[in-house]
């Protein structure tokens, strides 16, 4: 009776909870009149450079109470960002102007620094209650909206530059009813209900916008040192002469001032994103993308129709004769059927593909598992660095498949298990070995340069104990269940003496490389605008789409990988193992060669060597990644293929 009970008012909770759901975002925040809060600061990014650098690192003012990191996740330390806060305060519904801080006088140095970070198009992102601050800007005379502001600016047919002190702020607020609503947040405050006790509490605005316009305003030092923090200061319209603005140069003292507007909108607290998902510059083409997956579709139905329609043929005709007419038939004509005591021969170098297979698995698991969250709303752009953070979790987790499946197939190999401990040892360490050497050279980069998206070296320790404590572990434990798991069993015999395969008018490598083709149109439109989110900085939200777009490539790495496997057999080639894993994998030359093409013609302003090795280290990276997923699909589904067409032929 009593587990009735508990049964009961767990239901009565959860119902309750369920009124009022929210996954995507962080946890709302109400604020009365008057209420101080205080804006943070990101890293100062630029599309030019890709290279991250702190915002304390240009002589900005410094809050009265010291500069206080924010707690941030592994996916954010790892993305370059540091969240801190900032000197700019602001009152809810309090319309005002004040004075900040005057530097000291320039010094060579930070001119030097100012007058770099404005010239290679460096933005300060600054953030509100979550919120990215937005501005906007004409291009060509297209309104196009921008997240951040820049550190300054260089009028054409001038040496001067000239530094942004002077933000007016607009705060868009949403008066909040305090409806029977609890909400559940997942953002960087952490889980939380608001409840009926704290319904009166709830009772203010909710913050739904953030806009700034930035402006260069020169100022009297002398005049302005008397100020102190937070005193009041005349409004000022932006000026535009450039005698008026704040130039950089040595031995200059820049007073920094802003000015802060509330306004009342009718955006609800959910609906707040919307405006940076909505914009101009990362809008999604969606019939484009629609009418791609139509025609792959098309054509992928068509390929698959086609090889049903011949294999069961062959399996029909073959079948239905007599062993006289098998054995005459054999002699007669060539094709797979020729090759079956070779085709389950143990392929060169298997130790190699069982470990690129194991570690496909894992990869192929997480980016599933990864795009369904990202799809039902858990990995919003509100919660910065839980894609990545959520991807290295399920990375670890997804051990024990990666050791299972590689362990599994070593056994089917060679038909015993011994050497599985180094197999699964190796399983572990292959493609982390390849990401850590790649991170590590490109981080003594982002060292040599002063970055702040250079990993610190606590987290370098942090990233082995997750590696070796966790993820070596369960390598190791999927292995060894892959040594208990049911051996999958050859439907027909190995012959000792190899069958010569015959000599072809062209390499077997081509048709592989050309296979890539097809996956790759599966990819290419939606790789735009994911590399659009990763080097330009635009929010990328069309999980849904992606989700499609994965779902139908793998349905065309199986597709493309068995009607390769099957024209090697009937060309009497049996050695179809890695042909199998490369038919489908080859796609990732295609997408490397696509992020090369992007980088030359897309990414036009990206300056510096370091800046280009950065993009091609992260961009081979991705490459890899993407081959052992794609070969891996690719190859299972070959393998078992390969093993029901030769069970369904009657051998003697």
């Amino acid at each position: 009776m009593f587990g009735v009970y508990r049964v009961f008012v767990l239901l009565v909770f959860v119902s309750q909870l369920c009124n009022g759901f929210y996954l995507p975002g962080s946890y709302m925040h109400t604020y009365s009149d008057g209420d101080s809060i205080f804006a943070k600061v990101n890293s100062l990014t630029s599309i030019e450079t890709e290279l991250p650098f702190s915002y304390y690192s240009l002589p900005y003012c410094k809050p009265l109470e010291g500069i206080k990191k924010s707690a941030e996740n592994l996916g954010e330390l790892l993305m370059g960002d540091q969240i801190d806060n900032s000197a700019y305060r602001f009152r809810m519904r309090t319309n005002e102007s004040l004075y900040l801080c005057t530097t000291s006088p320039l010094n060579e140095h930070e001119v030097k620094l100012l007058k770099q970070r404005t010239r290679e198009l460096y933005q300060v992102n600054m953030i509100l209650d979550n919120l990215p601050a937005l501005r906007f800007a004409k291009q060509n005379g297209v309104t196009i909206q921008w997240t951040g502001y820049p550190v300054g600016y260089s009028p054409p047919n001038s040496n001067d530059d000239y530094i942004i002190n002077h933000l007016k702020f607009k705060v868009l607020v949403h008066e909040y009813e305090g409806n029977v609503m609890e909400v559940i947040g997942t953002g960087e405050e952490g889980m939380g209900v608001i409840s009926e006790a704290d319904k009166k509490k709830a009772l203010g605005y909710e913050i739904v916008g953030f806009e700034v316009v930035p402006c260069s305003v020169k100022y009297d030092p002398v005049k302005m040192t008397k100020l102190h923090m937070y005193d009041p200061v005349p409004s000022v319209n932006c000026p535009l002469e450039l005698d008026k603005a704040q130039i950089i140069k040595e031995h200059e003292r820049i007073t920094f001032t802003y000015e802060v507007e509330f306004v009342k909108s009718e955006t609800r607290w959910p609906s707040r994103w919307d405006a940076y998902l909505k914009m101009e510059g990362a809008r999604v083409h969606w019939f484009s993308i629609l009418n791609s997956l139509m025609v792959i579709f098309f054509l992928a139905g068509i390929v698959f129709v086609i090889f049903l329609r011949t294999v069961r043929r062959d399996l029909t005709k073959y079948e239905e004769l007599d062993k006289e007419a098998q054995a005459q038939m054999n002699e007669e004509l060539s094709g797979w059927k020729l090759v079956v005591g070779d085709v389950f021969r143990e392929p060169e170098m298997s130790k190699l593909l069982c470990i690129m297979v194991g570690d496909g698995v894992r990869i192929t698991g997480m980016a599933v598992v990864t795009i369904v969250f990202a799809a039902l709303g858990f990995m919003s752009p509100a919660s910065r660095g839980m894609l990545l953070t959520g991807m290295i979790i399920l990375y670890l987790f997804l051990g024990i498949a990666a050791g299972y499946a590689g362990v599994r197939l070593w056994r089917t190999v060679k038909g015993t298990s011994e050497g599985w401990r180094s197999l699964s040892w190796s399983i572990a360490c292959f493609f982390p070995g390849i990401a850590f050497v790649i991170l590590t050279v490109l981080n003594f980069l982002l060292w040599s340069s002063n970055s702040t998206g250079a990993i610190p070296i606590s987290l370098y320790f942090e990233l082995l104990a997750l590696w070796f404590c966790i993820s070596v572990p369960l390598t190791l434990f999927g292995g060894f269940l892959g040594t208990r798991a049911e051996a999958i069993q050859f439907p027909v015999r190995t012959n000792q003496i190899p069958r010569e395969i015959p000599e072809r008018k062209y390499p077997s490598w081509l048709l592989v490389l050309g296979a890539g083709t097809l996956p790759f149109g599966t990819l290419f439109i939606e790789l735009f605008f994911i590399f659009s989110s990763i080097w330009l900085g635009r929010f990328y939200y069309v999980f849904g789409f992606l989700l499609i777009v994965l779902l139908l490539l793998v349905v065309v790495c199986a597709e493309v990988s068995v009607v390769l496997t099957y024209m090697h057999l009937c060309v009497e080639d049996w050695r179809w193992w890695w042909k199998a894993f490369y038919a489908s994998g080859s796609v990732a030359l295609y997408v490397f060669a696509y992020s090369i093409n992007y980088l030359v013609f897309d990414l036009q302003s990206l300056s510096g060597p370091v800046s280009a090795m950065l993009y091609i280290g992260y961009s081979l990276l991705m490459a890899i990644a993407i081959m052992l997923a794609t070969g891996t699909i690719g190859f299972l589904t070959s393998f078992y293929f390969v093993h029901y067409l030769f069970s369904s032929v009657k051998i003697d």
